[in-house]
């Protein structure tokens, strides 16, 4: 069955054929590390991730690129207002950047370019630009000539005369037509700045991702370029403009983007206060809840955050984790490992439909609705008296363990690395039992206490006591 994409380029969602046979090239525009990443940025490094993880089930061999723009003029006047220099600024969030990465259990993309380690490409595409006329050099600036690209405007499906409406023009600008765009900025004295054919100075930020991404996957024509809805126009418009008018080549067959992110319906500001940060999150929820959270949604569509929804998934997730645990209460750790053939006909509707859900523009929310659906038939069957049911939930679990590495989601590997139980914990637990059984519930409420201060929580159930680490 094939994969079907939305393109952003030709607002149709397509069959997709990547240009390799069993290969694909994947840029992503990353962070400018001027400030910590907040939620926003975590919803696109994590989407970007599952859509990689299903190419690569799919079986295509996957080439990722993410770029860091690590010079820009918020960098600029954060270092002014922070009274730092400016690579202190940038080391600083380029550390906190990884170290989101490492907390959300995403890994980096296969390249990483940072700008400022691409600079020589970086004049050299401005060149190639001027010498087709597509670009020209005032006093030290460069500007890309707009009207010189036929195209410009078929991403964002703006007309030039509408452009041209929202059109701010600065005082110090010297640019020939109000549409030009910087390719490279002249330095002052207290500004970092480059050598360069046109004096001392730096990128604008457009050219740094059309150059870094043909460089770094060695294409004229990337498969697919991602990105936020807010980058279409004019930051992604602008890359089309620059890589097309120097390769006269098609830059990219697919775009995909993704939604924006509200806090309470409200954009994120740090003046209205609801800025939150990746951290501020993982302070309060595991990684796999605010997964589920960015799952809950298609890619595409707009997302609303709130700490009660939030609430509402952790809830979603517990149910999960609890079939999990029963199964392996009852049949060991290991017993995935039998998995046959037994249950392969029983949870063939669940794969199928999970497929069909990831195919159709990577809709996640339908293939989590069928994960769901698939959590509540283990239990059904783990309820039921089939003499074979050890193998059927066997398998079953080998399915949904799948569809969780697709998703990058840890509750798998967690609950296989929280089984074990120190021997003074299972004697604890011993002595609970006991105390129950001799009907003696305050001795019973005073070592579940002290079993949850462990990090144990204690449930009974008419099949007797249960206990997972929390």
């Amino acid at each position: 069955m094939p994969i079907r994409i939305y393109n952003s380029l030709t607002k149709t969602k397509e069959e997709f054929r990547p240009v390799g046979e069993k290969s694909l090239t994947m840029y992503s525009c990353g962070v400018t590390v001027y400030d910590r990443c907040h939620i926003g940025h975590a919803r696109s490094l994590y989407i970007f991730e599952v859509i990689r993880r299903y190419l690569k089930y799919r079986g295509y061999q996957v080439k990722f690129v993410r770029n860091i723009t690590d010079i820009d003029d918020k960098i600029i006047n954060k270092a002014k207002e922070l009274k730092k220099d400016w690579q202190e600024v940038v080391q600083e969030n380029i550390d906190a950047y990884y170290k989101d990465l490492q907390d959300l259990g995403i890994p980096p993309a296969d390249i990483e370019p940072r700008a400022t380690e691409n600079i020589e490409d970086i004049q050299h595409d401005i060149q190639g630009l001027i010498a087709r006329g597509m670009a020209y050099e005032i006093d030290g600036d460069v500007y890309f000539k707009v009207r010189a690209f036929a195209d410009y405007g078929k991403l964002s499906g703006q007309s030039i005369e509408k452009m041209l409406e929202g059109v701010r023009i600065e005082p110090n600008e010297k640019k020939k037509d109000p549409l030009d765009f910087a390719l490279w900025k002249k330095s002052t004295d207290e500004e970092p700045g480059w050598e360069s054919p046109w004096g001392r100075g730096r990128p604008g930020w457009h050219i740094e991702c059309s150059c870094m991404s043909r460089k770094h996957l060695k294409t004229d024509t990337l498969d697919i370029h991602a990105g936020g809805r807010d980058l279409i126009f004019p930051h992604h418009e602008n890359e089309i403009a620059q890589a097309e008018g120097l390769t006269q080549k098609p830059f990219a067959n697919y775009w995909i983007h993704h939604g924006l992110l509200t806090i309470n319906n409200q954009k994120m500001a740090k003046s209205l206060g609801n800025f939150i940060t990746i951290q501020d999150v993982l302070k309060r929820y595991s990684r796999d809840i605010l997964k589920l959270a960015f799952l809950q949604s298609h890619y595409a569509s707009p997302l609303d955050f709130s700490w009660e929804k939030m609430e509402e998934i952790k809830h979603s997730y517990e149910r999960i984790e609890r079939v999990w645990e029963r199964v392996v209460r009852e049949f060991g750790g290991s017993f995935a490992a039998m998995a046959g053939q037994q249950g392969a006909g029983h949870f063939v509707d669940f794969r199928r439909r999970f497929e069909e859900s990831m195919n159709d523009d990577f809709n996640t929310a339908e293939a989590l609705a069928t994960v769901f659906d698939m959590v509540k038939e283990l239990n059904r069957i783990f309820e039921g008296t089939d003499p074979m049911k050890q193998f059927v939930l066997s398998y079953g679990i080998r399915e949904l363990k799948e569809m969780f590495e697709i998703f990058g989601l840890d509750l798998f590997k967690k609950i296989a690395t929280q089984q074990s139980l120190s021997s003074d914990e299972q004697d604890l637990l011993n002595q609970r039992q006991q105390a129950r059984a001799e009907r003696n519930f305050k001795r019973s409420d005073e070592i579940r206490q002290a079993l949850q201060l462990k990090g144990i929580l204690v449930e009974d159930s008419k099949d007797g006591q249960r206990w997972r680490k929390i």
